[in-house]
């Protein structure tokens, strides 16, 4: 079944947790060698809701010397922001976040196994400076997509539909399952227990603070690498 998700930025372990759940085949990566056939998984991303602050849509969790952060960053408001599509929602850069948010991710990560594997790629989406949130947030998970190695028909929404129904590939009424409000920093879920993903990995900060659950993808990434869809497929 399609899922439909909010845009995030940096999303959470569980976002993408619930989008490899629907890729489906083959795999001789048990031992940890080999590669994974799979079928994707047809995600939507929703462009035509109202944007919400204080959620994933412009903030992210990540794991640092002193413990588990935030990092957000400022939108334009211009004409009553919040009742704006998401979609027609501009960055601010006229604050230097996206220096601090650099600094603290190579603060909380420059000693993990793969983060300076994907460093300058990752950056280079930042620096790029993308006009809309929903350009920089889509930038973001398409690279993430791609370096867990998920397999993902990606698609944005068209128009609003508080059911969940989207215009399907062939243009009729497609149902999906309807995570836009089940991710929420302020809200828990149940999606890596449901998964039987509530299973540590390793972290750099484990062995101070202990393993931390359903923070963004770039803590999984940057501490796992390559093996980040064994981890989400738990394979």
């Amino acid at each position: 079944m399609a899922k439909l998700f909010s845009t995030a930025y940096f999303p959470p372990v569980s976002y993408f947790a619930a989008i490899a759940e629907d890729m489906s085949g083959l795999s001789d990566r048990k031992d940890g060698g080999g590669s994974l056939e799979l079928s994707p998984s047809v995600v939507y991303v929703e462009a035509c809701e109202n944007y919400q602050k204080q959620s994933y849509r412009n903030r992210c969790r990540f794991y640092a010397a002193d413990g588990v952060q935030s990092l957000s960053f400022p939108v334009v408001h211009e004409n009553g922001t919040y009742k704006h599509p998401v979609g027609e929602v501009k960055v601010d850069y006229s604050t230097p976040w996206l220096l601090q948010h650099k600094r603290a991710i190579v603060s909380a990560y420059r000693t993990s196994a793969y983060f300076e594997y994907y460093q300058d790629e990752l950056f280079e989406i930042l620096d790029s400076r993308p006009e809309r949130l929903l350009d920089l947030n889509m930038a973001l998970l398409r690279f993430f997509i791609e370096k867990t190695g998920l397999k993902v028909e990606l698609h944005l929404t068209e128009e609003y539909s508080p059911e969940g129904i989207v215009a399907g590939p062939d243009g009729h009424a497609l149902l999906c399952e309807d995570l836009r409000e089940c991710i929420h920093p302020k809200r828990s879920n149940t999606i890596l227990t449901d998964l039987a993903l509530e299973k540590p990995y390793f972290q750099v900060f484990a062995p101070k603070y202990g393993f931390k659950s359903d923070l963004s993808v770039m803590d999984l990434l940057f501490n796992e690498g390559p093996d980040s869809i064994l981890y989400l497929k738990n394979i």
